[in-house]
């Protein structure tokens, strides 16, 4: 049997990239902390979990890792680490509140956490940065121990399969536990999600809103990850396209999923806001501009949303300065290559006009 598992090791990791961000040592950073060297050690190593500080002095890291010179960037993702870390130790060991799957809908900082410790995947936000020269080997990444993802793929199936689907909580909890297990790529794993996610293809035959729009979105862009992009593909076209609660829905959740929004959501109703309010669009243009990428079905649903983005927001290209040529240029790769439906070439098409008309 393993042995119980560290529970801050991805926070850990994400403290060692804010310091080599600043090109410090552990030996430099313990003394402009006014802290001992084990101190730091255990901080970066997980023994002793930065989410485990008291609030003000953890309040007082940041700030002094800001001074210190580490980039404001990666010391932002302390937060989203540590979300990771509490998901991983609460499915790990069991817990006796709710789960944290249960207490909120995770962002994108988070799943990319999550995946780094279950895939060894490192985060985009956390680019490889110059580092001071280390004594010794050490890790790479906060990847888990093998022995620790095969649990925790096991206790997420188990929890999946139990979460109660009649109440907001349960319901919050079934999606996002069973998303992550599309993570594992054994075959076995992968044959068990599938089965599971193939089973919720009714969700996928409601046309525009219903309460269970986020299960669906969720059922079908997992599917599209494990290679079946046809489900996202018919999703789109019967929950999103020509439905205003739907696209406002689609809007929303791309805002908060991509941090144009730091108000954490408890539950999947804050998509049927109709105002479009709380969310920063410029953040969510750039989010999407990012992320633009040819993956099957993927491609569609980032092609719908810039062209409905651009849309419910046509002054965007006036108000996004760089950040229009470069969409530009990656929309008219798209354009110039195949594999993508008559529907997103048509939206990208019409994307690239716009932005055309603003470079």
């Amino acid at each position: 049997m393993p042995g119980r598992p560290t529970t801050g090791t991805i926070a850990g990791f994400v403290l060692r990239t804010a310091r080599e961000s600043a090109l410090l040592t552990q030996v430099a950073m313990a003394e402009a902390l006014g802290v001992d060297l084990a101190t730091v050690q255990g901080w970066e190593s997980g023994r002793r979990p930065v989410a485990n500080m008291k609030a003000m002095d953890l309040v007082g890291l940041r700030r002094r890792l800001a001074g210190l010179g580490a980039e404001a960037a990666i010391v932002a993702q302390l937060d989203a680490a540590m979300d990771a870390d509490r998901i991983i130790g609460a499915t790990l060991t069991g817990t006796e509140g709710p789960h944290p799957l249960a207490e909120w809908v995770h962002t994108r900082d988070t799943a990319h956490m999550l995946a780094w410790a279950l895939t060894g995947a490192r985060p985009p936000s956390l680019a490889p940065s110059p580092s001071p020269r280390r004594r010794g080997p050490t890790a790479a990444s906060p990847l888990l121990p093998a022995q620790d993802r095969t649990m925790f793929f096991e206790q997420l199936r188990a929890t999946a399969e139990a979460a109660p689907r009649n109440d907001p909580q349960g319901a919050l909890l079934h999606r996002q536990a069973l998303h992550l297990t599309s993570y594992d790529k054994i075959p076995e794993a992968v044959a068990w999600t599938a089965q599971a996610l193939h089973a919720r293809r009714d969700l996928l035959a409601r046309r525009g809103w219903t309460p269970q729009w986020a299960e669906a979105r969720s059922t079908a862009t997992a599917l599209a990850r494990l290679g079946d992009p046809v489900p996202l593909l018919d999703f789109i076209e019967r929950a999103i396209v020509d439905d205003d609660v739907g696209e406002t829905a689609n809007l929303n959740y791309w805002a908060y999923w991509l941090g144009g929004t730091r108000l954490p959501q408890s539950d999947d109703r804050f998509m049927r806001d109709r105002q479009l309010t709380g969310w920063d669009p410029v953040t969510l243009l750039r989010g999407l501009t990012n992320g633009l990428h040819r993956a099957p079905g993927y491609v569609d649903l980032y092609a719908h949303t810039l062209w409905a983005l651009l849309t419910a927001h046509p002054w965007l290209p006036q108000a996004s300065g760089l950040l229009i040529p470069d969409l530009a240029e990656r929309t008219e790769h798209l354009l110039d290559g195949g594999g993508i439906s008559e529907r997103a070439r048509r939206e990208l098409t019409n994307v690239h006009y716009v932005l055309r008309d603003r470079t």
